[in-house]
């Protein structure tokens, strides 16, 4: 796979990997690759920690289930970030952003449009819908053969200062290194994120990890073999659309739409 190809494979995935350990050949081409990623004065502030290990990996797992099921019954995750949720594709194709739920119980359908009112939270614990969605991320967390934590050096990471944009931006280069490298070798990501949106569930991973005070554990993602055979979880959604690139750039000054001189080039 081209770097292009891998580029535009690129996705997050949503459902279970493949019940198999990652080879470890492939395991050390991506933390190689990784290791080339750019860095603010050649600082390489990350740091990577490979969970591997069954019994860790249940033990965050049972975190992330746990985060996951708090974080939707208290109704903060819906209103925290509905401006991206989209319930149509004619919605997130008029848009060119957000997601698409486009999987969910046949019964839960009608109330979709519902979730972002006052009444969603009730809605959805009506129909159980937050010990659905923990136990969900709960089991994709578990048959995860691989679980990434990245980390910054503490020293750089300083959010007021200069020096921690720099060190976020190496994060950012570093990730996208990763994500790229996993997709040409047919192994899918998805960042677990719920731990991060409840008090106190990110310390207890980094408790768990033996993170040191030196180093600031930033995000964790979990890796696995694609399936043939796919299936998605009781509630899911796409993020294939992209803004056209004439929605996005400009030429030389923000009031002027950057126009592409290739012949038959996107606009």
């Amino acid at each position: 796979m081209d770097l292009h190809e891998a580029i535009r494979a690129r996705r997050t995935t949503n459902g279970p990997f493949d019940d198999r350990p990652l080879d470890p050949d492939h395991v050390q081409t991506i933390l190689q690759m990784a290791a080339c990623a750019p860095s603010h004065f050649n600082s390489q502030p990350w740091r990577f920690v490979v969970v591997q290990d069954q019994a860790t990996r249940l033990k965050i797992a049972a975190i992330a289930g746990e985060s996951m099921q708090k974080l939707m019954a208290g109704g903060r995750f819906w209103q925290r970030y509905r401006k991206y949720f989209r319930f149509s594709k004619k919605d997130i194709d008029e848009k060119g952003d957000g997601i698409l739920i486009d999987t969910m119980p046949a019964i839960l359908k009608p109330f979709a449009k519902y979730i972002f009112t006052e009444r969603g939270g009730e809605i959805m614990a009506r129909f159980q819908v937050p010990k659905v969605l923990g136990n969900d991320a709960r089991k994709l967390v578990a048959g995860s053969p691989l679980i990434l934590g990245i980390t910054l050096d503490a020293s750089e990471y300083k959010p007021d200062d200069l020096s921690g944009m720099y060190s976020v931006i190496s994060l950012g280069a570093v990730m996208q290194t990763i994500w790229l490298t996993a997709t040409s070798l047919g192994i899918g990501m998805q960042f677990i994120s719920t731990p991060m949106e409840v008090e106190g569930q990110w310390e207890r991973i980094v408790q768990l990890l033996g993170i040191p005070t030196e180093h600031k554990l930033m995000v964790l993602y979990r890796l696995g073999y694609l399936p043939d055979d796919a299936r998605r979880p009781t509630i899911d959604w796409t993020s294939s659309q992209r803004k056209r690139t004439a929605a996005l750039a400009y030429a030389n000054r923000w009031d002027v739409p950057f126009v592409s001189t290739t012949p038959g080039g996107e606009l």
